[in-house]
């Protein structure tokens, strides 16, 4: 089963990544990481922020606020007036490092990656923001992405992108790590390079796959079962939006390669018989 992409919007983005639909302001986020971005549209009017540092997922707070993970900490941003708060820093001494892949889990907490700014070897690892505690989950991680959760929130996914295996980490009754984690998928094997993911309402999971313009839907048991074809070969992260949860959006990137048509870089957006999950609240 294959569904074809199109653009929602044609602003390129050098690393697009992280977006977010807000389920109260029924609007999309992203960010361009590289270009220290946050991006949105109120309708047909591109909306965008401009930041000092690397800026690269969000959750929501509240209907105007975001949480906003940095290259040095985790901010509250008001959507309405342009401000940031700090919640906690975030490897704010190590200057080789900042943030990428994260979400929120069921429980109200924030995952979040980090890594070198020139993906140096083992550089990041996986935290997780819950009632105040900033705690590291996963050391040692080169290109940390994939962060999701099954809809009953037994289960965490992550991947190193490097090593090509998303992992499935079981949860206690608070969201924290518990036992060890598992190989969920070794894409590693076909040569594919797993970027970000999101966990529809059936529990399978969509990942983007870096160089190969693709989101790949693989059911629980591991078996692929849909793909969304997108014009641009660098994708990098999909999220569910839309009144029904049934709209997948796609970043992309341009990073990376050489000579970029204008495909490249930009957001894309497909409907699907799929539904998906309403992004869970991060709770401070």
């Amino acid at each position: 089963m294959t569904f074809e992409a199109t653009p929602y919007d044609l602003r390129a983005c050098e690393l697009g990544e992280g977006p977010l639909w807000h389920p109260l302001q029924k609007r999309l986020y992203w960010f361009d990481i590289v270009n220290k971005r946050l991006l949105s549209r109120d309708g047909d009017t591109p909306l965008e922020w401009q930041f000092d540092e690397h800026h690269s997922a969000a959750g929501w707070v509240d209907q105007d606020r975001l949480l906003l993970a940095s290259e040095t900490g985790l901010w509250v941003f008001d959507t309405t007036t342009g401000n940031r708060e700090l919640i906690c820093p975030l490897e704010e001494d190590n200057p080789v490092t900042r943030s990428n892949d994260g979400r929120a889990d069921p429980f109200g907490g924030f995952w979040i990656g980090t890594m070198g700014k020139s993906a140096e070897d083992a550089a990041g690892a996986i935290y997780r923001l819950y009632k105040g505690e900033l705690r590291k989950l996963v050391p040692d991680v080169t290109i940390p992405n994939s962060i999701c959760f099954a809809p009953d929130g037994a289960c965490a996914f992550y991947t190193d992108t490097t090593v090509g295996k998303i992992m499935r980490q079981p949860l206690d009754s608070e969201g924290w790590p518990t036992g060890e984690a598992s190989v969920f998928l070794d894409l590693g094997k076909e040569g594919i390079n797993p970027d970000g993911s999101v966990v529809d309402a059936d529990g399978a999971i969509w990942n983007a796959q870096w160089g190969l313009g693709r989101v790949a839907r693989y059911t629980p048991d591991g078996a692929l079962s849909a793909v969304v074809s997108v014009p641009a070969t660098h994708t990098t992260c999909p999220s569910f939006g839309g009144p029904d949860f049934k709209t997948l959006f796609v970043t992309s990137a341009r990073e990376g390669i050489e000579g970029p048509s204008a495909d490249h870089g930009r957001v894309y957006t497909v409907d699907l018989e799929f539904t998906g999950q309403r992004e869970h609240r991060v709770l401070l």
